[in-house]
């Protein structure tokens, strides 16, 4: 089984390099509106975003970014399949503007958009962000009515274009339960709020390049790829930054395909192409080891499995796992400038 993997280094607004109704899944974490480490980048698109700052217009300028992400998400509208899935990581931002403490609520502006574009929304996901850090609470400390509740989640809003996504095939039927993930999984995995994540703390060389990414940890994408397509699928992500989305896809068996708009993370993100492998097959093996050790202690509790997956020949809970199958990755090579070819075991 092979992959490909392709990074178009343009503005996603439009992305005229993906075929209409190409892409089965769209997990991605767009620059945050209104977070300061970003101001640079909005007002390089729009010069109103500069002067909306200047002016300690927070409300305008919170707009007037949104106007810029607002061309990415209605051109997802073409090129996601009809039953495809749009997965979209964003947090909120806070800022004093002019004295003037706000929230400003990013995800629910997006929301909107994405409404107003056609997508229809499903239940998401709020994932924690906690800190112990003693600066983490804001406001006037233990005197009212000043202080403000801390901001330690960010939210997995999730969409659908058009209705269910049908299997029909008997070659799609299987390709489906070979890309089942385990019981103990779906009810982590699918579960309304994730507690068990971290923000990702990125050593960059780069001074440019640390001001200008904050990637999410892998775990995110890799669960949401599994979660909302299977293997062989096409996944995009518009707002690539580091690669993160484009290595969980290639962890996961998925084709993929993106937009980053800065041409100096080409080198980061090809670089990490030399780590990819072990790392997915270290992972692999930790999920088979994890279900090892539901299964123990599950037999414990309530006796023996009343299935078994065909390829590892170990207890499984439900009939749809019996015929998972993680496939290892075994190389990924370099094809040209801006895309590579990954090769698994069948």
């Amino acid at each position: 089984m092979k992959t490909t993997h392709q990074i178009i280094f343009e503005n996603s607004n439009n992305m005229a390099d993906i075929l209409s109704g190409s892409v089965d899944l769209v997990v991605t974490s767009p620059p945050y509106p209104m977070i300061e480490m970003w101001d640079e980048m909005f007002s390089e698109q729009s010069p109103e975003i500069s002067r909306a700052l200047k002016d300690k217009n927070g409300p305008l300028a919170f707009e007037l970014m949104h106007k810029i992400l607002d061309a990415t998400w209605s051109d997802l509208w073409r090129v996601v399949k009809k039953g495809g899935i749009v997965c979209v990581n964003i947090g909120d931002a806070t800022r004093t503007l002019d004295g003037n403490f706000a929230l400003y609520p990013n995800h629910s502006r997006i929301m909107s958009q994405m409404l107003k574009t056609g997508f229809a929304a499903l239940p998401g996901i709020l994932w924690r962000k906690q800190t112990n850090a003693p600066n983490k609470f804001m406001g006037s400390g233990m005197l009212p009515p000043g202080a403000y509740v801390t901001l330690e989640h960010e939210f997995i809003l999730v969409f659908r274009k058009g209705g269910r996504r049908e299997f029909r095939k008997d070659d799609e039927k299987m390709n489906r339960r070979k890309s089942a993930f385990f019981w103990e999984e779906r009810n982590a995995w699918f579960s309304d709020i994730w507690t068990d994540l971290r923000g990702t703390v990125q050593n960059l060389p780069d001074s440019k390049i640390r001001k200008r990414s904050a990637a999410f940890p892998f775990d995110v994408p890799y669960r949401l790829i599994q979660m909302f397509s299977v293997k062989g699928d096409t996944v995009s992500d518009p707002f690539l930054g580091t690669g993160t989305t484009l290595f969980a896809a290639m962890a996961a068996c998925r084709n993929f395909v993106g937009y980053e708009l800065e041409q100096e993370f080409r080198g980061l993100i090809f670089s990490g192409a030399d780590h990819i492998v072990s790392y997915t097959n270290e992972r692999i093996a930790k999920r088979i080891e994890n279900h090892l050790e539901f299964v123990k202690e599950r037999t414990r509790e309530k006796g023996e499995f009343k299935h078994l997956n065909r390829h590892y020949h170990f207890p499984v809970v439900t009939q749809q796992e019996k015929k998972l199958l993680l496939n290892q990755l075994v190389s990924v090579e370099k094809i040209d400038e801006n895309k590579m070819e990954a090769t698994y075991s069948n």
